[in-house]
């Protein structure tokens, strides 16, 4: 048993001061420490110095590993750039992206205070560093493909890979699905794995470039010649409506940059949660999600950093960061407060998690951050915690300590 007493304390909603946290592999409670001395006398009590804060362990729903080889090697600016370099190296990368290349980008993350992440998997080449990583995973094993004749092989592809990881399967690696986009995937093949995958998580790409809503609502834009020359398509598969109308579960819906609000009250009324990953939307020239209309609509909206094909980073602290400056209208201090709720208890929920949050009976996944000095108000506390932080000075995953 220990007892972590913190000036400030952030629980996955608020900020609190002057509060300590008894835990073993889960929460006990969380009460002034003059309270948890008295009911735990022989825990070993660790105290924080003023200018550190305590929060929930940080949880990033939607990460890439197989492309975790590129610096430069891909274009950025436009969507259908990027697809196209992506295209151009992708073999090349990910032949690039072994053992080591995996565990360097989850001991990244570990650093930065991520003791949860959701690999979204194409491959399944990752999944061995993913088990052995000391973070709690969600596996996201993708399927893509729209050729007709391919969707027999393609459904066999992807339940070998699902049956993989669910022989990987424990406490901390959960096997979970992700269908890649409404235009990338068959709708037969999409139905199929919905029907053998009932109960298991679900993700998938949603509406992200303009791109993409062109060619999904009219048959028209840039991606018209990219599936005429590439795969011999000439229409879309499905329309956004009828992809949304086919998910049978709530969904992490990943980017939603270009949805309107007749598909995001679609989404509002399916339960579905939508993934932002503000530093990728402006690499590859999406847009801004509007997050304040998902606020209107009571769509959950969490934070997520998507992969190294897209991204300098894992950090969700560097996530956040961009997304202070990106929504530049929304009021600071309170959006940071938004910002870290996105990053733990509304991510841990959306993954049906009992993590997320410094609260009695959830597991005991938690961070110290320090700040250049002690802020002076818990209203400031946020902000401060997104602008300074780079690195965690503590990290317990269910107790125990790996920073």
């Amino acid at each position: 048993m220990k007892i972590i007493v913190a000036r400030w304390l952030f629980d996955g909603e608020e900020v609190r001061e002057n509060l300590a946290v008894a835990f073993d592999a889960a929460i006990e409670e969380v009460a002034p420490f003059e309270v948890l001395e008295t009911r735990y006398p022989n825990a070993e009590v660790v105290r924080l110095k003023e200018n550190e804060v305590l929060l929930p362990g940080l949880v990033n729903p939607h990460v890439h590993l197989e492309f975790g080889a590129n610096t430069t090697h891909l274009r950025y600016g436009d969507f259908m750039t990027w697809l196209h370099s992506v295209i151009a190296h992708r073999d090349e990368l990910v032949d690039a992206c072994k053992a080591a290349c995996y565990k360097r980008q989850i001991d990244a993350m570990l650093q930065s205070g991520t003791t949860t992440f959701g690999a979204v998997s194409s491959y399944g080449r990752e999944l061995l560093a993913c088990k052995a990583a000391p973070q709690r995973v969600v596996f996201f094993n993708e399927a893509i493909g729209s050729a007709p004749a391919a969707v027999d092989a393609l459904y066999g592809d992807f339940m070998q890979r699902l049956e993989a990881s669910e022989a990987a399967a424990s406490e901390r690696f959960v096997p979970a699905v992700a269908i890649h986009s409404p235009y990338s995937v068959h709708p037969v093949l999409m139905r199929k794995i919905l029907a053998e995958t009932k109960g298991r998580l679900l993700s998938a790409h949603f509406m992200e470039s303009p791109a993409e809503k062109a060619w999904l609502e009219t048959g028209e834009g840039d991606f018209k010649p990219f599936f005429k020359n590439f795969l011999k398509q000439s229409m879309p598969l499905q329309r956004p409506e009828a992809f949304l109308e086919t998910l049978d579960r709530p969904t992490l819906l990943t980017h939603a940059v270009q949805a309107g609000d007749a598909l995001l009250e679609k989404i509002a009324t399916a339960g579905h949660a939508v993934t932002h990953c503000p530093r990728s939307n402006r690499l590859l020239g999406c847009g801004r999600l509007r997050v304040e209309r998902l606020r209107e609509l009571g769509i959950p909206w969490l934070l997520g950093t998507d992969g190294l094909s897209s991204n300098t980073s894992l950090s969700l602290w560097e996530e956040m960061r961009a997304a202070l400056m990106l929504h530049h209208r929304a009021p600071l201090e309170l959006f940071a407060a938004e910002l870290l709720r996105a990053a733990t208890s509304r991510a841990a929920d959306a993954l049906k998690l009992p993590v997320g949050r410094l609260a009695a009976g959830r597991l005991a996944d938690l961070v110290a951050v320090s700040l250049p000095d002690a802020p002076d108000t818990a209203e400031s506390v946020p902000l401060q915690a997104i602008l300074h932080t780079r690195t965690v000075t503590r990290l317990h995953i269910q107790g125990k300590q790996h920073v």
